[in-house]
C-alpha cells in the first residue's frame, strides 16, 4: 500500500510517498518540503495571499518529485491524501482541488485529512506507537491535550483559552525585534541567557483544568522590555530565557494535570507524547522527556523534521484512514475551521 500526501495549508508546501513495511509499520518513500520562509520574512509573519500563489508555483512540481523519489508512479498509487483543513483556506483548496483532480483523473480514492489529526497520529509512523496515548499538540496556531484513542477517536482534555504556545513565541520574537520565524529565534536566543533573570508569571499553574494561557505570560514580558528600552543584546537573551523557562513550566504543570484526567478516560496511557511545530523546541522536549520518566512513561517525539508541517503525516494519515474504509467523496469541502478532537465531557 503507497499513499500519496498532500500538505497547504500553511506555508509549507509539501508531498510525499509513505509505504507499510513487512512488518507493518510505516515507512516514508519520499517527504519532500518546499518553505516559503523566505517569502513571508520581510512581513514578520505568513501572509496568506502569497502563501496560497507560491503553492500553485510548485505543488505540481513538488508531486512529481516526491513520486519520482519514491520510485512509483501515479497508477501505482493506492490512495491519495490531502489535508482538508483547518488552515489558511486559500492554501486549503489548492492542495484539496489538485487531489480531487489527481484522484478522479487516476482513479485513485481520496483521503480528506485533518491537518490536527496527522499530527496527532506521526508516532505511530515514527515509533509504531499502540493507542491510547496522551497527546501535547503544540504549534502557531494549536494547543491541546488530547488523548488519542484509536483512528478518528480523540478526546480532548484540554486547550487554550487565548494564544497557542508556538503563537506566543512568535509575538514575543517580534516584539524583540527578532527574524521569523520567531519560535527558533526565541530559543536561540534563550540559550545564552539567564532564565531567572525576570520573575515572569505561570499562568493557570495549579488549576484542575487542563487549560492553557499564554497571554498574560506574554504582556508581563513586553512589560519588562518596555521599562528596559534600549534593550542591550543581553537584555533579550535574558528575556527569551526567562520566557521560555515560564513556558516550561507552564507546559509541564498542565500536562501533569492531562495525565490525571486521561486516566478517567482511557486508562493508563502507552506513552507521553509531542507533536506539532513547538515539539522542535528542545528546552520543551527534556522537560517533557523527564516528566514522562517520573510517571514511567516513554516520551515520544517526531524526528525534527516531522515536527513541522509535511506531507508525509498527511499521507499516513490516510494510509491509517483507508485501512478502516474511511474514504471521502469529490463534494468533500476544505475547512478554515476542523476541530479533531471532542471535549471531555464534564462531571
Amino acid at each position: 500500500m503507497k499513499i500519496l500526501g498532500i500538505e497547504t495549508t500553511c506555508d509549507e508546501t509539501a508531498a510525499a510517498v509513505v509505504t507499510l513495511d513487512d512488518g507493518e509499520r510505516g515507512k516514508i518513500l519520499a517527504n519532500e518540503v518546499l518553505s516559503q520562509i523566505a517569502e513571508h520574512a520581510a512581513y514578520g509573519g505568513v501572509v496568506p495571499e502569497i502563501a496560497a500563489r507560491a503553492h500553485v508555483e510548485v505543488l505540481d512540481r513538488l508531486i512529481a518529485r516526491a513520486l519520482q523519489r519514491a520510485g512509483t508512479t501515479l497508477p501505482a498509487i493506492d490512495g491519495i491524501a490531502v489535508a482538508a483543513g483547518p488552515g489558511l483556506i486559500g492554501g486549503v483548496l489548492i492542495g484539496l482541488v489538485t487531489a480531487k483532480t489527481l484522484s478522479l483523473v487516476a482513479r485513485k480514492p481520496l483521503l480528506a485529512v485533518n491537518h490536527l489529526e496527522a499530527h496527532a497520529l506521526t508516532p505511530r509512523l515514527t515509533d509504531g506507537l499502540a493507542f491510547p496515548y496522551l497527546l501535547l499538540l503544540a504549534s502557531g496556531g494549536h494547543t491541546q491535550l488530547v488523548a488519542v484513542k484509536g483512528v478518528g477517536d480523540y478526546v480532548r482534555l484540554g486547550t487554550t483559552i487565548d494564544d497557542a504556545i508556538g503563537e506566543a513565541f512568535d509575538k514575543v520574537a517580534k516584539l524583540l525585534g527578532l527574524g521569523y520565524p520567531g519560535g527558533p529565534e526565541v530559543e536561540r536566543q534563550a540559550q545564552k541567557g539567564d532564565p531567572e533573570r525576570f520573575a515572569l508569571p505561570r499562568p493557570m499553574l495549579g488549576r484542575r483544568e487542563a487549560n492553557f494561557s499564554l497571554s498574560g505570560l506574554k504582556t508581563a514580558l513586553r512589560i519588562e522590555a518596555e521599562r528596559l528600552e534600549p534593550l542591550a543584546s543581553q537584555d533579550v537573551a535574558d528575556l527569551c530565557a526567562s520566557f521560555q523557562a515560564a513556558v516550561v513550566d507552564v507546559v509541564v504543570d498542565r500536562v501533569r494535570v492531562g495525565l490525571r484526567a486521561f486516566s478517567a478516560i482511557a486508562g493508563h496511557p502507552t506513552a507521553l507524547v509531542a507533536a506539532g511545530g513547538v515539539a522542535a523546541n528542545g528546552a520543551i522536549r527534556r522537560a517533557l522527556a523527564s516528566q514522562a520518566g517520573e510517571v514511567g512513561l516513554s516520551f515520544v517525539a517526531p524526528p525534527l523534521p516531522l515536527c513541522g508541517d509535511n506531507g508525509a503525516m498527511i499521507a499516513w494519515a490516510g494510509l491509517e484512514r483507508l485501512r478502516l474504509g474511511l474514504v471521502d467523496d469529490l463534494t468533500v469541502p476544505a475547512r478554515a475551521r476542523w476541530p479533531f478532537a471532542e471535549a471531555a465531557p464534564t462531571a
